[in-house]
């Protein structure tokens, strides 16, 4: 990942909605973030979290969407030209009314990010701060290089200290209550 513009003009929502065909970007207080292009076994996991998730969802209100997915991040009434836009690898939105054309008009319910290596500090520090400020009640940090996963799960006003998981162990969600996902039952060669 490659960040452009440090120290020059603000990118917004139109960067965002005009950048290339098949240009992956994100845009964080008004910085441009090139997201790299994901590997294999990120999609494989990616898919098979998405899946899973997917068919837990049938009976609820809740909908699951998958990178890319465009999330505008910003405080209410904000104009979408103004708002921080991400693609989360995994967003679960409870609340029909944020969802828009374009995506997601606010903080979804549930995210999940598959790390990679290009990814680690945009991953670990700048999102979680960010969905830590707009108030994403539940955060999952996937890490396929050391098979662990970081549970962020928003205590009052914050996220609390994060559970940490193993790719063996079943890992539940605090926000969808009853789902567990089993990352020891993905075959990552």
């Amino acid at each position: 990942m490659i960040a452009k513009g440090k120290g020059k003009r603000k990118y917004n929502y139109d960067d965002y909605k005009n950048a290339p065909e098949g240009v992956r970007i994100e845009i964080i207080d008004g910085e441009l973030y090139n997201m790299a292009s994901p590997s294999r076994i990120h999609q494989k996991i990616s898919m098979e979290l998405c899946s899973e998730i997917r068919d837990f969802l049938k009976e609820q209100p809740c909908e699951v969407y998958a990178a890319p997915f465009g999330v505008f991040l910003g405080e209410e009434g904000q104009a979408l030209r103004d708002r921080h836009c991400v693609e989360p690898d995994i967003a679960v939105i409870c609340d029909p009314t944020k969802l828009i054309d374009e995506g997601c008009l606010g903080s979804p319910d549930f995210i999940i990010e598959i790390v990679s290596p290009s990814t680690q500090s945009h991953d670990y520090i700048r999102k979680l701060h960010l969905y830590n400020q707009y108030g994403v009640k539940e955060y999952w940090i996937v890490n396929p290089m050391n098979e662990t996963i970081l549970v962020y799960v928003r205590e009052n006003e914050n996220f609390g200290a994060p559970n940490i998981y193993t790719f063996k162990d079943a890992v539940p969600s605090a926000m969808l209550k009853s789902f567990a996902f089993d990352f020891s039952s993905i075959k990552l060669n």
